[in-house]
């Protein structure tokens, strides 16, 4: 679990991007819950507790996409010195796939 943020909040984060609009939130949390149960994606608090060494900071944003088949995290984040990154991460292992200064 990420310190500070509700269960529910993680699985809304966990749900945005995969399902096409005009869907429940309900139905978000529920698919979100089976892509993790059905093992195809890892939960976030685990893909968060496997992010590069030194990468320090919190996460502002998170969304759950599919890309070139493959489902991602896409994170924003605030470092200490207060810069924005967006970090893409493979949602199956945790990988960091891309790392650039999110930009206005």
């Amino acid at each position: 679990m990420i310190p500070g943020m509700p269960f529910r909040t993680l699985l809304v984060l966990l749900a945005v991007g995969l399902l096409p609009a005009g869907r429940a939130a309900g139905d978000d949390h529920a698919r979100a819950r089976a892509l993790v149960e059905a093992g195809r994606v890892l939960p976030l608090a685990e893909v968060l507790a496997r992010l590069p060494p030194g990468l320090e900071g919190r996460l502002l944003d998170a969304e759950l996409e599919e890309e070139h088949g493959r489902p991602v995290y896409e994170l924003e984040w605030l470092t200490p010195d207060g810069r924005v990154l967006e970090l893409e991460l493979d949602a199956r292992d945790g990988k960091l796939l891309e790392r650039e200064e999110a930009r206005d």
